[in-house]
């Protein structure tokens, strides 16, 4: 994308009346090539880091989110929002001031935004506790309240048979398995059904997305199966159930921006690239989540300019990863295979300073992985003995950014610091926190400000993030070749696809 667009986007928001904070100064003389300059080290570009250059763009990020609070009532940075315009243009500004180090590219595309503002079902008289609306829902028939009989969707709901005549103008219960909740909703849609609600399969309450919108979408709910088990039996039983079903949302498609900053120095034909998001949830700032790994990647950048390289490094903030991974998606089904080739390995850096934190290594194989993801998983695990700190390992699943990647042959990995898992007593005994608690007690929600930031984990982990950079941007040697441009060994379906549950 053009300067011209990114200075655009910003226009709507000084249009609004809102002054954009400043960017912070640059470290590096336009003028100094950086042929000239010493080769980075990993102790010198970890020296770099300060926490209090982190935390003052965590601040100056929290008062961008705060440009949305006359639209959503709160700080938010989520994709078309002006708290997320306005971030886009705090990364592009502040790279731009970087003087002649980098290049930055700009990739705008098309992506679906949307926002649940009220929504109610109730099944025989009763208000489901867990009953939740899955995100990208559409509203229910001019945003009023349905009635109809519950009616039970034999097997997982997944083929048009399984949708019995009744289920016209009633309310669907479909089970979860087999196919995706978008592909349930659109099915039931299909078979006149005036909403859907699916219920768990397992355990706990059931919350996801359903994806691309289609036009066979219905308004559809998550259920838990504790709640939904009394329900199925009275059907299976021959009893009615009454329900009505209410949903007031908007879905819709918007325009917004991955940017991309490659080093202008270093061999172009060998990088290694880095990413984490810029985007948060509707329902809050995203300061941990994930301010602290984009902030991180603006501080590595910044200070990656008082050093040459030998390979060159593209950094790479990905727009609408919240939304369902759209702007990493994106950016790697444009890359020809050429281009795709150039990339020999990529780092995801996704919540980096959670409060109740853990070293989080994805555990990434070759065996089921693009040949390098071990070798990059063996960096991390190798920095935390190093510094005498412990580590434990988490599925490689496809729950953010690095998922594209992976899955079009470019090795793959990352760090993480916990989101809404459960810290466990034997982690508490390695980490210090609390048992028993999320590792981010306010993922996905509005306490997620600056406050909300593990200091001390967020300085270890960009230092982490630091030497990853200068590793790679210093040699390859020893690390695997590039071979394929698919991964075959990690095309299995999974049932996330970002941070949402898809299936």
């Amino acid at each position: 994308m053009r300067p011209s667009l990114i200075l655009a986007l910003a226009s709507q928001v000084v249009a609004a009346g809102i002054q954009l904070p400043l960017v912070l100064p640059s470290t590096s003389s336009p003028a100094e090539s950086s042929a000239s300059k010493a080769l980075v080290t990993s102790e010198a570009l970890q020296g770099d880091i300060d926490v209090k250059n982190l935390l003052e763009r965590a601040n100056h990020l929290y008062e961008l989110a705060k440009l949305s609070e006359g639209e959503y009532s709160h700080p938010t940075r989520v994709i078309g929002s002006k708290g997320h315009i306005a971030t886009i243009d705090y990364i592009y500004s502040t790279i731009a001031s970087l003087g002649d180090y980098y290049t930055i590219t700009n990739q705008t595309f098309d992506a679906v935004v949307g926002n649940v503002f009220e929504s109610r079902l109730v099944l025989d008289g009763q208000v489901p506790k867990s009953a939740s609306a899955m995100s990208l829902t559409p509203p229910t028939y001019k945003k009023q309240p349905e009635s109809g009989p519950l009616v039970l969707v034999e097997n997982d709901g997944c083929e048009q048979v399984d949708y019995p005549a009744n289920v016209h103008g009633s309310i669907a219960l479909i089970r979860r398995g087999t196919c995706t909740f978008g592909d349930k909703s659109a099915l039931a849609g299909k078979a006149g059904a005036v909403a859907a609600v699916i219920y768990n399969s397992g355990e706990g309450s059931l919350s996801g997305t359903l994806g691309v919108p289609s036009q066979y979408h219905i308004a559809t709910f998550g259920l838990s199966s504790e709640e939904s088990g009394p329900y199925i039996e009275q059907l299976k039983s021959g009893k009615t159930v009454s329900a009505s079903a209410y949903i007031d949302s908007i879905v819709e498609k918007i325009e917004t921006v991955n940017i991309i900053a490659q080093t202008n120095g270093g061999d172009s034909e060998n990088c290694v690239m880095l990413g984490a998001h810029s985007d948060s949830v509707a329902e809050g700032p995203g300061i941990n989540d994930d301010g602290s790994g984009s902030l991180t990647l603006l501080e590595v950048a910044t200070q990656l300019t008082k050093y040459g390289v030998n390979n060159c490094v593209r950094f790479g903030w990905w727009a609408g990863e919240e939304e369902g991974l759209l702007g990493s998606d994106y950016y790697v089904a444009m890359l020809s295979q050429e281009e795709n080739a150039k990339i020999r390995l990529f780092m995801d850096y996704d919540m980096l300073a959670s409060p109740n934190y853990a070293n989080q290594v994805y555990d990434a194989t070759n065996e089921a992985n693009p040949t390098g993801s071990q070798e990059l998983r063996d960096l991390y695990i190798e920095y935390y003995l190093s510094n005498d700190q412990n580590y434990t390992l988490i599925p490689f699943d496809g729950r953010s950014d690095y998922d594209a990647f992976i899955k079009h042959g470019i090795p793959g990995g990352g760090i993480a610091a916990g989101a809404e898992g459960v810290k466990t007593k034997e982690e508490a005994e390695m980490f210090g926190g609390t048992a028993g608690e999320w590792f981010d007690p306010c993922y996905h929600q509005l306490c997620d400000t600056v406050d909300n930031l593990n200091l001390k984990a967020w300085e270890l982990n960009s230092k982490l993030v630091a030497h990853s950079v200068a590793s790679f941007a210093t040699s390859f040697k020893g690390f695997p070749e590039r071979s394929t441009m698919q991964s075959e060994a990690h095309m299995a379906v999974s049932n996330w696809h970002g941070p949402k549950l898809v299936m």
